[in-house]
């Protein structure tokens, strides 16, 4: 999928200053859901991202309906999770969030459920069916679209030893002399392999072939080798905006949403490097083999939570742009705060004018591995 079509069916998320409209009726929340179970476990990231989606989506559902929900923190975990519970016969997650990515693999493993598109979702308001409303970026015939977003930089805007220095680009992360101390990444190639390239000089549409190769890949690691003393690795998005605000990093990556809740509901001196902020898509599955009465509650929850109001939503707690194209014109400003969505998203033109499309179907092909090789490479 090329960038322009995130761009196109997100943009409005970052440009409109529409006020929200009223929440939508529970309609689909009320509806007959006939053998459903009573309660169902969701599976997410935590953090404010989690919170937003129970803002928006499970305690609307709850109240409802009357379903417990149980939410599940694993899914950076879930593809190595579902292959276990798959292995045991054991499968006790109902619908799981996931990055585009990893829905593949689990779709290709037979381990996420097929669904029709248009069958299981709404309409649009004005009748348009949801395949045609999520359009591109329905990657996988399993993954359920919810969000855009981004990983990008973090930085404290009160380093003294950077004098009146201020990182804006994203190879300053590798500029020890000038911004010195401590950084935070991801303790995972994704993201770190393709930015550690564009440093060492590969042009962008170079990256995911440089790293086709042996060759390539180890240049990746010997400029991430570069600042390897200077990093703290993390494994949750929770983790770099601590780190920031207790000065353990002065800059660090983590998404985008998480850094916007540090510095817009926290008020921590911290500012955003938007520069090669790197996209993606997160949405949901289905675990294959669930039972009848889940997998209808599965379901139901689902036509409820990815409607077009819902989506819009789930913007007033997060700055991630919604996956709907009839959502976007429905996003204005933060339900607490009080303040305009638009600058935080990263489909703000203003945000966006160096970004890079993380290949998820490169990375869906080539995870394993290069997972294997990147933890090795720590461990040396």
């Amino acid at each position: 999928m090329k960038l322009k079509t995130i761009l196109m069916a997100t943009a409005a998320a970052g440009i409109l200053s529409v006020p929200a409209v009223a929440q939508s009726d529970m309609s689909l929340a009320e509806a007959p859901c006939e053998n459903c179970a009573d309660s169902m476990t969701l599976v997410s990231w935590g953090g404010a991202y989690q919170q937003s989606q129970i803002n928006a989506y499970s305690d609307p559902y709850s109240e409802a309906t009357g379903v417990d929900i149980v939410w599940d923190e694993s899914s950076a975990e879930a593809v190595a999770r579902l292959r276990a519970m798959n292995e045991a016969g054991n499968v006790t997650w109902d619908v799981v969030d996931v990055v585009a990515a990893d829905a593949i693999r689990l779709c290709d493993e037979g381990l996420a459920m097929p669904v029709e598109h248009d069958e299981l979702l709404a309409d649009a308001p004005d009748g348009t069916p949801a395949s045609e409303d999520f359009g591109d970026l329905i990657v996988s015939e399993c993954f359920i679209p919810q969000i855009v977003y981004s990983t990008t930089f973090g930085y404290r805007t009160d380093v003294a030893d950077w004098g009146d220095n201020t990182p804006s680009e994203i190879c300053d992360i590798f500029d020890t002399e000038t911004f010195p101390g401590q950084r935070s990444l991801e303790q995972r190639p994704i993201g770190n392999m393709e930015w550690a390239l564009y440093c060492d000089g590969v042009a962008f549409e170079d990256i995911y072939d440089t790293l086709e190769t042996e060759e390539g890949v180890q240049r990746a690691l010997d400029k991430l080798g570069t600042i390897k003393d200077d990093v703290v690795w993390w494994t949750a998005g929770a983790e770099t905006p601590q780190l920031l605000a207790d000065g353990e990093v002065v800059i660090g990556s983590t998404y985008n949403g998480r850094l916007f809740s540090a510095i817009e509901e926290q008020d921590q001196p911290i500012a955003m490097l938007w520069d090669m902020q790197m996209f993606d898509l997160d949405g949901w599955i289905i675990p294959a083999g669930l039972p009848e009465d889940r997998l209808n509650r599965a379901k139901h929850f689902l036509k409820f939570a990815t409607d077009t109001q819902r989506l819009a939503d789930q913007a007033k707690w997060i700055s991630y742009g919604p996956a709907r194209a009839s959502s976007a014109p429905l996003v204005g400003q933060h339900a607490d705060l009080g303040i305009d969505m638009a600058p935080h998203m990263p489909t703000d033109p203003a945000n966006s004018e160096n970004t890079f499309l993380f290949n998820y179907e490169w990375w869906a092909d080539n995870r394993d591995d290069l997972d294997a090789r990147f933890q090795a490479w720590l461990a040396q």
